[in-house]
């Protein structure tokens, strides 16, 4: 059974959010990410309760060029159905309704309550975002990385390997955001985002272990979400970039803006109509400053010249962090 101090806020709790003078601190949120991809994505309400099914095209028809008196052979495209199911990410607070109102500071403590769960929440939503997998979680959703995650998939041309062995490996993502290309999915008849429900006061039950009740205030946390690719086309992943092995002068590893640049000419114009950002984790977002900037050193390039813009942005598609991206992968193969 999971202490009381882990479940339950206590006494201690309380005293860290009280200064001297009774006065309440703010908060240093020392546990916040950047994970800036929740911010870009598009969201689609989905046709299901429980996800989103789209159509997707498989196969032209046959066309044929004719001669007078000649027939030609009636012929169709094809398309399969794909749906992609939603996750429902919840989280209870209790908070014992003495402890709360010592102080008159019911109020205070709920809203950094809130601030926490909505920190938890993003961040894990974020990390299957990037990570899920339904077969070893079935209850959240898949990620991007499942799904461009082997070089002989069919859509294994959208994977750049980038020489990298081992398993401390990283990505960057390119993705098109737009509605018919990649998308996050709100389940049909669900609210969008994150969801606060105030409870109010109630009798906890067993709350010590022991059958003993208490009065609580509680409050429910929900944040429903899933993933749809109706075109694997639009993004593309460069996987397989040996942390260990990358250098400024890019003389060993990975060279970041040649993969970046490879990556951009991946994508076909059909399938680029969306917002093109790419994403990468703080490490590799400074490894690729420092080879940006050494290969303007001694030459007549300029950092506008090699990235674009702004190395902020890459040929004028910007340059996101995700923190939980940082994590080793394994080698795509």
């Amino acid at each position: 059974m999971a202490a009381l101090s882990v479940v339950n806020p206590t006494l201690l709790d309380l005293a860290s959010l009280v200064g001297p003078n009774n006065e309440v601190l703010p908060v240093v949120e020392a546990m916040s990410q950047d994970n800036e991809m929740l911010d870009d994505m598009s969201w689609v309400v989905g046709n299901l309760p429980t996800g989103h099914t789209s159509a997707v095209r498989t196969g032209l028809p046959n066309v044929s060029w004719r001669k007078f008196y000649q027939g030609i052979q009636p012929s169709k495209g094809r398309q399969v159905q794909v749906t992609d199911t939603c996750g429902m990410l919840e989280a209870i607070s209790e908070i014992d309704k003495a402890l709360a109102q010592l102080n008159n500071m019911s109020a205070t403590w709920m809203a950094s309550a809130d601030a926490a769960f909505l920190e938890a929440m993003s961040q894990e939503i974020q990390r299957v975002l990037i990570y899920g997998n339904e077969g070893t979680q079935p209850e959240s959703f898949t990620g991007i990385m499942s799904r461009y995650n082997s070089l002989s998939a069919p859509n294994a041309q959208n994977l750049i390997a980038a020489g990298g062995s081992g398993t401390d490996n990283a990505s960057i993502l390119l993705v098109h955001w737009h509605p018919s290309q990649i998308h996050g999915i709100i389940p049909k008849g669900s609210v969008g985002g994150f969801q606060r429900t105030w409870l109010g006061e109630d009798v906890a039950e067993n709350i010590d272990g022991s059958n003993g009740r208490a009065l609580v205030y509680r409050t429910h946390y929900r944040w429903d979400a899933g993933l749809a690719v109706p075109d694997w086309r639009s993004n593309v992943r460069i996987c397989n970039i040996d942390k260990s092995d990358m250098v400024k002068t890019a003389a060993t590893g990975a060279d970041l803006a040649d993969l970046m640049f490879q990556a951009l000419e991946v994508v076909p114009r059909a399938a680029a109509k969306g917002r093109p950002v790419f994403y990468m984790s703080r490490a590799i977002m400074t490894m690729l400053r420092r080879q940006v900037a050494n290969k303007t050193v001694n030459s007549t390039l300029t950092v506008e010249d090699v990235g674009g813009k702004k190395i902020t942005s890459f040929q004028g598609v910007p340059i996101k962090r995700v923190d939980a991206m940082a994590a080793d992968e394994t080698l795509v193969t």
